[in-house]
């Protein structure tokens, strides 16, 4: 069974690299946009890779200084989301343009080459080499588990930058057997690996997280109001302690309901026939 882990990696970037990592971002975004721009053209949609390659490539070179690679790679990620806009159209559902935002840019190893413990990265102005700033190898963590474990092989990242640090979604795959997975699901049956956290209540092996930062920011806010309405000490003040609960109980139930149906959905948009939790100890200390 093909199992894909994916490992968020801090980067540890020299003084004068982070300017060409933003700007070797802004253009990829761009890149990402201009695609998705001319596959919204028209009442039918252009879905097709091959197509969007044929009809945007050159110009997107002319107008970029992104490595080849890098253009084909936001390529990729327009279509990709176009492909998923139509896909829900199909299914009855609302879905809008598609437009990229997030301060991210997609490697393969046609435009990055990964090391033990750095990576040379394609810019807008050459390469540049950052190292990893990377945990003792004895702990165990996901880094352990699949960047130092040499079943593993990292196949591409995804690179992001938040709260004013960069970071390598590095992602990895290795063929192992598995023994507690139902038999049906084996073969070439891929698996979706979604670790479970406090900072990030969830990573998906393909790099997506959902934060945990709306969750602690409600949490405080309600403990703020039931803080307040305890020091009134009325029956009326008790009953809204109450209502309080039963609000913070919904809105937390449809968070996770939410993040739920963005881990299924990550699973069918990535062909993945299992989802495999990890980390759960723990997690209802939350």
């Amino acid at each position: 069974m093909e199992v894909r882990r994916t490992v968020p990696v801090k980067l540890n970037v020299d003084s004068d690299d982070p300017a060409l990592l933003h700007e070797t971002v802004a253009e990829f975004l761009w890149a990402a946009n201009y695609v998705v721009d001319h596959a919204w053209q028209g009442e039918y949609k252009t879905t097709s890779k091959a197509q969007l390659q044929e009809e945007t490539y050159d110009e997107v070179r002319d107008r970029t200084r992104l490595h080849a690679n890098l253009v084909q790679n936001a390529r990729n990620k327009a279509a990709d989301a176009v492909q998923s806009a139509v896909a829900r159209w199909k299914q009855g559902e609302y879905a809008g343009k598609p437009h990229f935002s997030n301060p991210t840019a997609v490697y393969d190893k046609r435009c990055a080459t990964f090391h033990d413990e750095y990576v040379s990265l394609a810019t807008v102005d050459g390469r540049i080499e950052v190292e990893y700033a990377l945990p003792n190898a004895d702990r165990d963590t996901p880094h352990s588990r699949y960047l130092f474990n040499d079943d593993y092989e990292v196949t591409g990242a995804e690179l992001h930058h938040r709260d004013g640090e960069w970071f390598l979604h590095l992602r990895t795959k290795a063929e192992v057997e598995s023994d507690t997975l139902d038999q049906a699901t084996t073969g070439h049956s891929t698996v979706l690996g979604v670790d479970l956290g406090v900072n990030q209540l969830a990573v998906t092996s393909t790099g997506v997280f959902w934060s945990g930062d709306e969750f602690d920011h409600w949490r405080r806010e309600y403990e703020k109001r039931r803080g307040s309405l305890q020091q009134c000490g009325s029956r009326y003040a008790h009953e809204n302690i109450q209502a309080v609960g039963r609000t913070e109980t919904g809105r937390f139930k449809m968070m996770l309901h939410r993040i739920a149906n963005g881990i299924i959905e990550e699973a069918t948009e990535n062909g993945c026939t299992v989802i495999a939790f990890e980390e759960l100890t723990g997690i209802r200390d939350r």
